[in-house]
Parts: C-alpha cells; structure tokens; sequence
C-alpha cells in the first residue's frame, strides 16, 4: 500500500482568492439588504456575485489561475 504525499492543491491562486473575496462581499451585501428588505440591493448583489464568478474565471483564463503562467510555484 502505497501512501500518496503529494498536495493536492485547494485553489490557492490570485484568481481563486479574488473570485472569493468578491463573492463574500456581495454574499453580505445581499444578507444585510435582505434584512432591511431593500429589494433592488439584493439583486444588485446577486449580479455581484455573478461578477465575482467571472472574474475568478477570466483571471484563471489569462494565467492567474492554479499552476498558471503567472503564478509562481511555491514549495516546489
């Protein structure tokens, strides 16, 4: 039996943790217009959110993704 010691990798990358921060911030934006019931804010936090999503894409797209053209490898 064999015992696999590799990291597996979790998305830790410039796009990963961008497309998070993003979809956080609109997720609290949304959370807090919802309990104030300011309907247009939490549909503005949803496109946020949709936002957040194509950014962490197109930033992995131009290389900023995991094992990425721009990104530089650590502890390897």
């Amino acid at each position: 039996m064999s015992i696999e010691s590799a990291e597996p990798g979790h998305g830790s990358s410039t796009a990963s943790w961008t497309a998070v921060v993003i979809m956080l911030v609109a997720f609290a934006i949304g959370t807090v217009a919802f309990f104030f019931s300011i309907v247009w804010l939490v549909w503005a936090s949803v496109g946020l959110l949709v936002a957040g999503l194509l950014v962490g894409y197109v930033l992995a797209k131009l290389g900023y993704g995991v094992d990425g053209a721009k990104t530089t490898a650590k502890g390897h």
